[in-house]
């Protein structure tokens, strides 16, 4: 647990309700987890943003303490469920920071509520148009996972619960610069939770194979774009799979802040300090322009 915190269940959908950890006073910001996490990647951050503003950490839906349902996995959904957590907890406008998988469901709450959500961060992903894109070659080895769970229901889900610790070690073993950054009792926590949530973790990831794309393809058509303040954070990726990451992200982003960064994927854990600020400059732009 985040200490300081208050938990919570919150309902955000007839047959849904997060599980969320709460503190501090000012304007809200929602920290969202990625793979194969919970919101236990936020301790660090999370503890030093509460000095200055309301911070809310659920577990997305199908992870962690949160509701599982069997379906339902786009990223319109699970964003939907954050605007309504933060609604029930009094908040109608916020800021929003996702990781990974959170950040996905970021850049999907900024597209469909830009009334809503006043700055995006998004720390190491790509938009998922992009983001398939980019995968090809033998250097598309690297997420392997993305295919695997991409494939109809049944085998992913029976491969993985296989030697579920196996697999989703794996990727808080591959994927960090600093292995000390997840200690062997949050690393039991991040397992202990994943085992729990197999089919509802490959529902997110199918869904990002299928109705993702569709909703993006959509937007992009449109020409719709985040009109808020974006800060995007990753690793350089580009340089491996021949992409410019930057430009990537500027066909979506009007008002954009990228920067590429020398830590590992769990970069929240790694680097907090610098997360942090990184967030805080975020913030500090949109009070900047009066918004």
């Amino acid at each position: 647990m985040l200490n300081g915190f208050d938990y919570k269940r919150v309902a955000v959908a007839e047959d849904v309700s997060l599980n969320v950890a709460v503190a501090g006073t000012g304007t809200p910001i929602v920290l969202l987890h990625g793979f194969p996490q919970t919101h236990l990647m936020w301790r660090h951050v999370a503890a030093d943003l509460a000095s200055y503003h309301t911070v809310i950490c659920p577990d997305l839906r199908g992870y962690g303490d949160s509701d599982k349902p069997a379906d339902d996995y786009s990223k319109r959904t699970m964003a939907a469920d954050i605007v309504a957590l933060a609604q029930a907890l009094g908040h109608d406008r916020f800021a929003l920071a996702g990781h990974d998988r959170g950040a996905l469901v970021a850049f999907r709450a900024g597209l469909d509520h830009p009334d809503t959500i006043t700055h995006v961060a998004c720390l190491d992903v790509l938009p998922t148009l992009d983001m398939w894109d980019a995968m090809h070659g033998v250097t598309a080895a690297v997420g392997f996972h993305l295919y695997l769970m991409a494939q109809p229901p049944g085998l992913p889900e029976q491969l993985i619960a296989g030697a579920p610790d196996a697999f989703f070690g794996h990727f808080l073993d591959v994927w960090t610069n600093d292995p000390s950054a997840i200690p062997a009792d949050v690393r039991t926590a991040y397992l202990a939770a994943c085992r729990d949530a197999i089919p509802s973790i490959v529902a997110d990831y199918r869904a990002s194979a299928g109705i993702d794309i569709e909703h993006d393809q959509a937007d992009l058509a449109a020409g719709n774009r985040l009109r808020m303040p974006v800060t995007v954070l990753q690793q350089d990726w580009g340089a491996a799979l021949g992409y410019d990451a930057a430009a990537l992200w500027r066909a979506w982003v009007a008002d954009l802040d990228h920067e590429t960064v020398p830590y590992g994927h769990f970069m929240a854990e790694e680097a907090p300090a610098e997360v942090t600020k990184a967030l805080r400059t975020l913030l500090a732009r949109g009070a900047q322009r009066g918004s």
